[in-house]
């Protein structure tokens, strides 16, 4: 006997003289585990087989398909409508001045991390914006953050984030709130 055969699922029982043998189950709990699709002992023996079988009722489906094709990150914006643009500003600065840097209590817009807001006339939003510092911990949750709630506005067809350094974010971005806020003067 192999010391690897339970991965196969194969024993050799003349080789383990003190093996002892297992009771068998009544016929109506076999009947039971094989309709929830349980395997049982006389359904699991077959040739090449591994001893761990994904019940029927399980849909492994999603583990075999194929990558499904993922949105476009990439910003299909057309040429910038200044009147689209005009329209939606005040309602996006609205929604950027609830995102906040969790490091900060000042919400981004007053931090200065904004950098630009485009619209087209379709009404899709781009989002020109930077980060207090390339190493920012939050680098990953405030750009998704920023997206999802611009596109939460009914007025808004789709929305983009596109980080910028340059020029690199400082203090003197800031809004005279925020820096009263935060004690800078």
């Amino acid at each position: 006997m192999s010391i690897f055969s339970f991965l196969t699922g194969k024993k050799d029982d003349a080789a383990d003289p003190g093996k002892t043998s297992v009771p068998e189950a009544p016929a109506a709990a076999t009947a039971t585990m094989e309709s929830a699709g349980v395997r049982t002992p006389e359904t699991a023996a077959t040739p090449g087989d591994t001893p761990f079988h994904a019940p029927d009722a399980w849909n492994v489906d999603a583990l075999t398909a194929p990558k499904p094709a993922q949105p476009s990150e990439k910003p299909e914006l057309g040429p910038v409508d200044a009147a689209a643009t005009a329209d939606l500003q005040p309602k996006i600065v609205e929604v950027l001045k609830t995102v906040y840097d969790p490091e900060i209590p000042v919400d981004i817009y007053e931090l200065g991390l904004i950098y630009g807001i485009d619209v087209d006339a379709d009404r899709r939003v781009l989002v020109h914006m930077t980060l207090t510092s390339p190493a920012c911990p939050s680098a990953q949750q405030i750009p998704s953050e920023v997206r999802y709630k611009i596109k939460a506005l009914p007025e808004v067809k789709d929305a983009w984030v596109e980080i910028v350094w340059e020029p690199p974010w400082d203090k003197d971005r800031m809004s005279e709130a925020a820096k009263l806020q935060l004690g800078f003067f």
